[in-house]
């Protein structure tokens, strides 16, 4: 998937029910990305790091996860997120 943080390979999650993309650092949930289904438009509409692990990329990480899996599904993107809004902007290849 991606570099080892701190030693430790990141694992990401996708939770359908909670509508999370989670990434986890062993056992820790160290950062994910929220979002709302509206039919084929999936926002993504809040991303968290936890504080201990800020500073590490995974945000980033995760959002690229996310919004991978997304294009693979033949959805749209929504950036109510700031970050990802950001994220969009700065990586066409994400714009719908």
């Amino acid at each position: 998937m991606t570099q080892n943080i701190d030693g430790t390979e990141p694992r990401i999650e996708h939770d359908d029910d909670k509508a999370r993309f989670a990434l986890y650092l062993g056992d820790d949930l160290a950062a994910y990305a929220d979002y709302t289904q509206h039919g084929d438009l999936r926002d993504f509409d809040h991303t968290v790091t936890d504080p201990q692990f800020r500073g590490k990329g995974l945000a980033g990480i995760v959002v690229k996860h996310a919004l991978d899996e997304t294009k693979k599904q033949g959805l749209k993107i929504g950036t109510s997120c700031s970050y990802v809004e950001k994220f969009v902007s700065e990586h066409p290849e994400y714009r719908n």
